[in-house]
């Protein structure tokens, strides 16, 4: 690879970096053709972009980005794959959805709208954080809730003060 396209390649790095919320690193290696395909297809329909990249090219993109990415570049040891997604927990139900079947996709660490978690360890946690519509939704029941008491209170408030004043007047 020429100087030119390893430029290239850091450049497109660092813009695919600037224009993401949820980055996932991830260590692939180990997997067979097929299994691969599997990973790469199942990335697809989850809407996830998934690049295999050079650890020195991600990190001068890394350092290149505006971003903060504190100790990510750390982990960039061994065989690295990025995932990029839109939803910040997708990759990792991928990951932990994935590795029923096999012992990777190992998760080396996360940049998830500015927060950093580094390790395997931090799937879990990863897998609970929940999408801006899945917040949205429970916002809107919450908000929705305290209405539909008041509206239900003075329905069946009506129908009691009208059993009295008929219970009243028959007397």
């Amino acid at each position: 690879m020429t100087r030119e396209e390893k430029a290239t390649v850091i450049k497109d790095l660092t813009t695919q970096l600037a224009d993401s919320t949820t980055i996932y690193v991830a260590d692939i290696s180990g997997l067979d053709a097929g299994t691969t395909s599997d990973l790469r297809r199942a990335c697809f329909k989850a809407n996830i972009r998934l690049a295999v990249v050079k650890n020195t090219l991600l990190a001068k993109a890394m350092e290149a980005s505006e971003k903060e990415f504190g100790e990510l570049p750390e982990t960039l040891k061994g065989n690295t794959s990025l995932m990029f997604s839109d939803v910040a927990n997708a990759p990792a139900k991928l990951i932990k959805n994935f590795r029923k079947k096999s012992k990777k996709p190992l998760l080396k660490g996360a940049f998830v709208e500015e927060a950093i978690y580094i390790g395997d360890e931090n799937l879990d946690a990863l897998v609970s954080i929940k999408s801006k519509e899945e917040m949205i939704g429970e916002i809107i029941g919450l908000l929705q809730s305290p209405a539909k008491n008041v509206i239900s209170g003075l329905k069946s408030g009506g129908g009691k003060i009208a059993g009295i004043l008929k219970t009243l007047s028959e007397r």
